[in-house]
């Protein structure tokens, strides 16, 4: 732990559906059982986001699913670590990947995730706050199953875009192999 270090990561970058969630963390204190959320049980993760939440300085930036269909998943992700970094002040910034997007005074490192428990704590709280909010989206859109896949192209989920169109909470900008020759999905519904 680096009193000096914001870890940064996201969730939702790969979904046909949701918000795309960045997180920076600063931790104050050691946290046992950091590691890369998608390692970690969801009942984990929960238990861990309300440890680092209070253990930490952290910022968490949203992006919804009309501004990367606007944007573009990459203006959205440059525009989220400088949101990050004017709103945390530290002397290191480190995302997990392998791309700055052109943000300076950036530093990237691939599986920092599971290295560096600041990012490990970004991690959690960006797929945490993701998964929450398309758990309750699932609410307004329960025939999606969204509580199951999380937005993610499962087969399930584009049966249910086949059969339902797409809601207002799916990326339209992003093209599915699986919905193509045809057409594509059915008109938006919503």
């Amino acid at each position: 732990m680096r009193a000096d270090l914001c870890g940064i990561d996201e969730a939702g970058r790969g979904p046909i559906a949701g918000n795309l969630v960045i997180a920076g963390c600063i931790l104050k204190k050691p946290i046992d059982g950091l590691n890369d959320s998608k390692k970690l049980s969801e009942k984990k993760r929960e238990a861990l986001y309300e440890i680092i939440i209070k253990s930490s300085s952290y910022h968490i930036v949203r992006f919804s699913p009309k501004e990367i269909d606007k944007e573009g998943i990459s203006l959205c992700l440059r525009r989220g670590l400088e949101e990050i970094m004017k709103n945390l002040a530290c002397s290191e910034y480190l995302f997990d990947g392998n791309s700055t997007f052109g943000v300076s005074g950036l530093k990237t490192m691939i599986k920092a995730d599971t290295k560096i428990p600041e990012v490990s704590a970004a991690s959690i709280l960006a797929k945490v706050t993701h998964d929450r909010d398309i758990i309750e989206v699932a609410k307004k859109y329960p025939m999606y199953g969204f509580e199951k896949h999380k937005g993610y192209g499962t087969a399930l989920h584009i049966e249910m875009i086949k059969k339902h169109g797409y809601s207002e909470i799916h990326r339209k900008s992003y093209r599915l192999k699986a919905l193509a020759p045809e057409g594509h999905a059915k008109p938006t519904l919503f």
